[in-house]
């Protein structure tokens, strides 16, 4: 990750603290806000075609939007919930194996409630790249020896750093049979907020880049490109989180 985008995400970092404690007012607007974004972005990335419009009709109504699929309005929900949990986790100082699981769980159950929260008996492939995942039968010992390396990597890495590199470490062990890359966003998002970070969205405008990075990431081991891209992502969020205070304080 580039000095100086690091040294403008801890500049911008300072200033949003300047405004914490936040007012219950605040805090409770900023959550809504967040929930319609981080599910519309994250689900938007993977084809689905709710709108954020739609996305938020169906979450704070709960109407069903015509001509659109059920699984649609399925992930949806679940991120929703997801989402909840992160609020939950973020009281936490660590993040463990059951959390992972606990997040994929509530993100998939209605679409397939079997495979929920549990990993992948069978191989799965990515389109798209040459990148192939790890056989089943590797996952469960990979998640554990993760889970292990999460504080060390905490220790060694800015938080901004840390948080892309739980993305991209869970991202290429892809332990669910779906679902993998909306719980690695909610994973980094996780990071991110127990380090005083805003939620970071990922808009699907920059999906290309955002897809390139990870690929180039997996199929070279060189994080550069992924960290500074998410480095951008956070340096946006950020100023996006003050934009917003700044408006609910005027």
């Amino acid at each position: 990750m580039v000095e100086p985008k690091l040294k403008k995400i801890d500049e911008l970092k300072k200033e949003i603290d300047s405004y914490r404690p936040l007012q219950k007012h605040e805090t409770e607007e900023l959550k809504v806000y967040y929930r319609i974004g981080l599910t519309y972005t994250s689900n938007a990335l993977e084809g689905n075609s709710l709108t954020e419009s739609e996305t938020k009709i169906v979450l704070e109504e709960g109407i069903t939007i015509g001509g659109k699929l059920i699984k649609d309005h399925l992930e949806a929900l679940g991120s929703s919930d997801a989402y909840d949990l992160l609020y939950k986790l973020v009281k936490l100082s660590k993040i463990e194996e059951k959390d992972i699981l606990k997040l994929h769980k509530l993100f998939y159950f209605r679409i397939d409630p079997k495979q929920a929260g549990k990993y992948r008996k069978v191989q799965v492939f990515i389109s798209g790249t040459k990148f192939i995942p790890p056989a089943p039968k590797d996952v469960p010992y990979l998640m554990e020896k993760f889970a292990q390396e999460i504080p060390k990597l905490k220790k060694e890495h800015h938080p901004v750093e840390f948080a892309a590199l739980l993305y991209l470490k869970l991202v290429t062990i892809h332990p669910f049979i779906d679902g993998n890359v909306r719980t690695a966003r909610l994973l980094m998002n996780l990071a991110l907020m127990q380090a005083g970070y805003p939620i970071t969205f990922i808009p699907p405008i920059v999906r290309k880049e955002y897809i390139d990075s990870i690929r180039t990431a997996q199929t070279t081991k060189k994080n550069k490109h992924f960290f500074d891209f998410i480095s951008t992502m956070t340096i946006e969020s950020e100023q996006e989180f003050l934009r917003l205070i700044k408006a609910l304080r005027e």
